[in-house]
């Protein structure tokens, strides 16, 4: 592995990180508004569907949580299972693009109209 690399992916972990911290709490505020105004799933879904600003801000969110979660679980099969080299950033790389693929089919259902 070259030092670049690890470099790079060390500090896309941090930044996304710091994506991560701000997008946990705006959804966590977010929900606790909603159950404090008493909103059901179908209030919470008339609000999303259509609704641009919520469909980027949860499109941000998955893809920052993917390539967060992959480098993540990288450095574990790295770490804990000796598993390095090509094959396991291929490996990781599928689970990024499977999250990031599942999340914005998520976010695409509850956005889209």
């Amino acid at each position: 592995m070259s030092v670049r690399l690890e470099a790079r992916l060390w500090w896309a972990q941090r930044v996304t990180a710091g994506f991560l911290a701000f997008f946990v709490a705006v959804h966590l505020a977010t929900i606790i508004y909603a159950v404090h105004a008493g909103l059901t799933a179908a209030d919470v879904l008339a609000r999303t569907r259509g609704n641009l600003a919520w469909a980027l801000f949860y499109a941000l969110f998955v893809l920052a949580a993917s390539a967060h979660g992959a480098i993540g679980l990288r450095t574990v099969a790295a770490e804990w299972l000796r598993w390095r080299g090509a094959s396991a950033n291929a490996a990781v790389t599928l689970v990024a693009l499977a999250l990031a693929v599942l999340g914005l089919r998520a976010v695409a259902a509850v956005t889209l109209a």
